[in-house]
């Protein structure tokens, strides 16, 4: 269904769970963010400061109480992470890093088996990065301008190069640029939670040779001071946010209470 109004929306998930009552025993949320997962704040379960039209303080988790089952809620990239960690690139992998790459940048981790909380929760397409001496762009976030997201994100290049990502040749200058970009935040990511394994997905990550060239700069970035982390493709594809939902349903349900 489409992402409409919150209470649209989010009415027709929990009419659509309620006709299947009989067979829901658990839900999983991964929704976009920023959340609030503290279970000790009055806006637990809500989305946060979003720049998504109209969702801002959306109470996403108070939806589906009413359903009477239990209720895991996390962003959607730690949802994506948890999947590919259960049944795809992450499998057997701890810690391992997902990260999309599309209209913003988002990445989850998972540590000790489960999905990192803290503070709030990672929010990695935030890192601040440095720019690149050559690049007049000035960044595309409208809280941060040249961060990672704000330089890197399918915003970003269709605002640098005025055409969409999809559209611009392999032998663009962008590419270039933009594994440089990419590759900064791997680093960083990689100095802070030393993940064996960051699997780099999302719409711009399709570009041919992009995936090669952000591992051949993650190389030449770190050095040789420390090893640097494996980066793949994810397994799951589209799947991994969905299938990380019914991963955090299963955790859920094993603890029998809103999460």
């Amino acid at each position: 269904m489409p992402t409409t109004t919150p209470a649209e929306t989010l009415g027709r998930a929990a009419d659509f769970f309620r006709t299947h009552a009989e067979r829901v025993a658990a839900i999983g949320i991964a929704s976009f963010g920023p959340i609030d997962l503290d279970e000790r704040s009055p806006t637990f379960g809500w989305v946060t400061t979003t720049p998504k039209p109209g969702w801002a303080r959306a109470n996403v988790v108070g939806a589906f109480r009413a359903l009477s089952v239990p209720v895991a809620f996390d962003t959607d990239v730690n949802g994506a992470a948890l999947g590919e960690h259960r049944w795809g690139a992450g499998h057997g992998v701890d810690p391992f890093v997902y990260v999309t790459v599309g209209t913003g940048i988002g990445g989850g981790a998972i540590v000790n088996g489960r999905p990192l909380h803290g503070l709030v929760h990672p929010e990695m397409g935030h890192l601040a990065i440095p720019r690149d001496p050559a690049d007049p762009f000035a960044g595309a976030c409208p809280y941060h301008g040249d961060c990672l997201e704000g330089l890197a994100s399918a915003v970003a290049l269709r605002a640098r190069w005025g055409a969409a990502p999809q559209t611009l040749p392999a032998g663009h200058e962008a590419w270039p640029l933009q594994a440089r970009y990419l590759a900064l935040g791997v680093v960083a990511i990689a100095a802070v939670l030393s993940p064996r394994r960051v699997a780099l997905g999302g719409g711009v990550m399709r570009a041919a040779g992009l995936l090669e060239r952000v591992r051949h700069e993650v190389e030449a970035r770190l050095a040789g001071y420390v090893r640097a982390p494996e980066l793949v493709a994810p397994a799951l594809g589209e799947r991994a946010g969905v299938l990380g939902g019914l991963a955090l349903a299963q955790s859920a349900l094993a603890r029998g209470s809103v999460q």
